[in-house]
């Protein structure tokens, strides 16, 4: 069916897809379909080119398109990565206990054997640190999920 295809179509097969792959890319999103519809697009150019070639065989067009595909897929993802602008104003906006890193607040129960508490805002936290007494200030110098956060004396 695909040789048939391909040689009742002629080089036009290859635009076809590249642009149903494009097209497809805008309903489903993903960058990633863009890259596969450019070395369709690409592959049709060369069938352009190469069509009355003895070589120019079905069989070498998917060959070509194959490696086409593979390597624009490579350089695309190479180039997204190096683009990636999307550097957040507030990149710690879903990471609540690493934004309470360099905060102040006053112990609501002492640090004793290494443990205490205080309390931010509406909520209280479990803290480490040297022990200290009830009402001294501290400043959390480290914070990790489903750990108690590290505090220092503030001078």
């Amino acid at each position: 069916m695909l040789a048939r295809m391909v040689t009742e179509l002629g080089p036009w097969v290859w635009w076809i897809l590249g642009l149903v792959l494009l097209a497809a890319e805008l309903a489903l999103p993903g960058v990633f379909l863009v890259w596969i519809g450019i070395a369709a697009l690409a592959t049709g150019i060369l069938s352009l080119a190469l069509w009355e070639a003895s070589y120019w065989t079905w069989q070498l067009q998917v060959l070509v398109f194959a490696a086409l595909a593979i390597v624009a897929t490579f350089l695309g993802r190479r180039y997204l990565a190096g683009t990636n602008n999307n550097a957040s104003d507030e990149p710690l906006l879903n990471q609540r206990t690493a934004s309470l890193v360099g905060r102040t607040a006053t112990l609501q129960e002492p640090i004793v054997n290494g443990r205490g508490r205080i309390r931010l805002d509406d909520t209280f936290w479990p803290v480490k640190g040297a022990d200290l007494p009830v009402g001294t200030k501290v400043e959390i110098v480290e914070a990790g999920a489903g750990a108690p956060l590290s505090v220092r004396q503030v001078p």
